[in-house]
């Protein structure tokens, strides 16, 4: 049979004071927990205490025993908070007492989920009601019901059956990850002769290893690890979870204190401000796991989380939602358990003296807007407890990778320029804001030849040159370091457009192209610099059609347009046009109301519409001349027939290079008598009520019409 190795688990005491915790250490473990004189003569834990023992299994388990007394309280959060499992100690001869219920509270806040009830004593009472009190307690948090053991320290009886419901406690708590990132809150300081100086911590995930460098917090200085033992022996490396001490090079004993805590470089944020979401814990009228409400908290609470204790003001956000000031700064993750605890507070009130809470962000925005705090609660209440990149990005829009990691989250998204990761939607944004940028420099400086790339990246706000050149996607160009909105391959704008036009219509006909039904609004518009003349110029030039007064296009959506219609069952209504052309109502029906003016739709009486021809194939706007011309003598005949109706005319319709393009005349009433055609070269296209001069058949293209726009 292959052997398993031999691994380690970390227990936490709990109970009240004088139930028997450290004695119950002493004779599992024959090691005695109460290391000052001053303990062992008043028979009482004051400091954190520790012991071993090896399981039924070959497993080993460590016990970081803490003072039950009220006024020692902070000692009992410091050994608890790194610790995964509890053993909760009560007396068969007291029963349920108040540090009962304040370290039931504390265990519950810290998000400690798994232990087992020992009740000690029992040679001297009943064990069976002071059990079932404890259970009932207990049950009512998070640890719900535990298995329950009577044990005398004494005479020795319960305790083989205790050390098989530690075993099987030890072997349901979850695997902890060797490569995690290290964090051990220092809970001793000491010096050895010939070593120099020695810490110990319980280290919950990750590993160590002789000879690796670490950084203490909050100076974020850093220190070698001299030699490592756990549980008094000697080793080349130590894996979570275990108890360590580990002997340091590079600093001194009077420069560490507890609540201090040794990191991997690079792999924590340290910070001073945090977002949380709060829970409500055993003593409040609310249900258990029910959100706490801040504003039930003290402005000044103290904040424990391993070791550590720093004072914190708090600010409410939201429902369950705080940010807390620290005046110390920490080594945190995102999905942290803290607890939060005023120190004079006692249960007059309707909120317990202790609540848990979970960090949700390590490096929150400033909240300096108004209404910014609202906005922060609607966003972190959707959060899970353990948040990801999606959530952190969605919220700070860009973030670096190693600024990620240091959250606490490994897994991200492709970067979109070096290290550098972005929110879908934000990088989205960024790219238009680009374009109006550029469309407002080129307007504002009409002879430069671009906008530098640092004065672009300043104007968006962005960390890095880096992201304005990756944002830097055609339409746009970056030429001898600066940016400018290029003309696409095959395309040139008509002489009379100013640079300043060209350069806004590019970045449209960019919009356009990702969405060819989704007609620019006003705003987008006056961003670009886009005012009535110069659409009305853009679209006499081709480069824009022109539906309504309020909706422009691409030139040849129109085409597209019937395309996508015709593969409706026809008649067809105008939401099926809509969905369709995935476009909103805003710009669909003003288009269907061009397709009818052109004769490429008819509305029937019960609002339906029908495609009046099927048009040539036209998968994309850049139609072949053959399909334009076909889709041009179709708009022909419907415009001659259709002329009393719409006032539609020949020389409304371009359809130039490879592109259909139908352009009803301004206003929509010109009459054919406005209507030229010089050079004019159709196939298989008749020009009813037109003038023509010099006409040849040449060519599928028509070329020289006046636009009438």
């Amino acid at each position: 049979m292959e052997s398993r190795a031999r691994a380690m688990h970390v227990v936490v005491t709990a109970g009240h004071v004088d139930h028997g915790k450290s004695a119950l250490i002493r004779a599992l473990t024959g090691m005695e927990p109460d290391r000052w004189a001053e303990e062992q003569r008043r028979g009482m834990t004051i400091d954190l205490g520790f012991g071993w023992l090896t399981l039924p299994s070959g497993d080993r388990l460590a016990f970081v025993d803490v003072p039950g007394h009220e006024r020692f309280v902070t000692n009992m959060l410091a050994g608890a908070g790194p610790v995964p499992a509890v053993m909760f100690v009560v007396a068969a001869d007291e029963g349920w007492m108040p540090q009962s219920a304040e370290h039931l509270a504390v265990v519950a806040a810290l998000g400690i989920r798994r232990g087992v009830l020992v009740v000690t004593k029992s040679d001297l009472a009943d064990p069976v009601p002071a059990i079932s009190q404890a259970t009932a307690q207990i049950a009512q948090t998070a640890l719900g019901e535990l298995p329950a053991i009577a044990v005398s320290s004494v005479t020795g009886a319960g305790l083989a059956e205790l050390a098989e419901a530690l075993d099987e406690l030890c072997s349901s708590l979850p695997e902890p990850d060797p490569g995690a990132p290290v964090r051990i809150w220092i809970d001793r300081v000491f010096s050895m002769t010939g070593s120099g100086t020695v810490v110990t911590g319980t280290l919950p995930a990750g590993s160590v290893h002789r000879g690796d460098e670490l950084v203490i917090t909050p100076s974020m200085r850093p220190v070698r690890v001299r030699d490592l033992q756990s549980l008094g022996e000697t080793a080349q490396a130590a894996a979570g979870v275990a108890r360590v001490a580990l002997n340091l090079r590079g600093i001194g004993r009077d420069s560490l204190h507890r609540g201090m805590a040794l990191v991997q470089a690079g792999r924590w944020t340290l910070t001073d401000l945090i977002d949380v979401r709060l829970t409500v814990q055993p003593g409040s009228p609310v249900p258990p796991g029910s959100p706490a409400e801040p504003g039930q908290l003290a402005r000044s609470v103290a904040v424990h989380v391993g070791s550590a204790r720093v004072v914190a003001r708090v600010r409410p956000l939201g429902a369950g939602l705080a940010r807390l000031s620290l005046a110390d700064p920490l080594p945190l993750h995102v999905g942290d358990q803290i607890l939060l605890r005023d120190p004079g507070s006692r249960r007059t009130g309707s909120f317990p003296a202790v609540a848990g809470a979970v960090v949700l962000d390590v490096a929150p925005p400033s909240l300096g807007r108004r209404g910014a705090a609202a906005a922060a609660a609607r966003m972190l209440s959707g959060w899970p407890d353990r948040p990801g990149a999606a959530e952190l990005l969605a919220r700070h829009g860009i973030i670096r990778a190693s600024t990620l990691l240091a959250m606490g989250v490994s897994d991200h998204p492709v970067p979109v320029a070096g290290e550098w990761l972005a929110d879908p939607g934000h990088w989205r944004a960024l790219g238009h804001h680009l374009g109006e940028v550029l469309a407002s420099h080129a307007a504002a400086e009409p002879l430069a030849a671009g906008m530098p790339v640092d004065a672009a990246r300043a104007a968006l706000e962005l960390p890095d040159r880096k992201l304005v050149l990756a944002l830097a996607k055609p339409p746009f160009r970056v030429t001898g370091g600066a940016l400018h909105i290029g003309r696409p391959t095959g395309q040139d704008v008509g002489p009379e457009l100013p640079e300043a036009v060209r350069a806004a219509v590019r970045v449209l006909r960019a919009d356009l192209a990702a969405a060819p039904f989704l007609s620019p609004d006003a705003d987008r518009l006056r961003k670009l610099g886009l005012d009535a003349r110069s659409i009305a110029a853009a679209v006499r030039a081709g480069e824009l059609m022109r539906v309504s007064d309020q909706v422009v296009l691409a030139p040849g959506a129109d085409v597209l347009a019937s395309e996508l219609l015709a593969r409706l069952p026809q008649p067809f209504t105008a939401a099926q046009a809509r969905q369709a052309l995935s476009s909103t109502r805003r710009t669909a029906i003003p288009l269907l109301e061009y397709l009818d003016s052109a004769g490429i739709t008819q509305r029937l009486p019960d609002d339906r519409r029908v495609l009046v021809s099927r048009p040539a194939h036209a998968g994309d706007p850049a139609v072949s001349g053959a399909a334009a011309s076909a889709i041009a003598a179709s708009l022909t005949r419907a415009a001659g027939a259709g002329a009393g109706r719409t006032g539609m005319t020949t020389a409304d319709l371009t359809i130039s290079g490879g592109h259909g393009t139908s352009r009803p005349a301004a206003g929509v009433a010109a009459s054919r008598a406005d209507a030229s055609t010089t050079g004019a070269s159709t196939t298989g296209a008749s020009t009813t009520g037109a003038s023509t001069t010099g006409a040849s058949t040449t060519g599928a293209s028509t070329t020289g019409a006046a636009s009438g726009l």
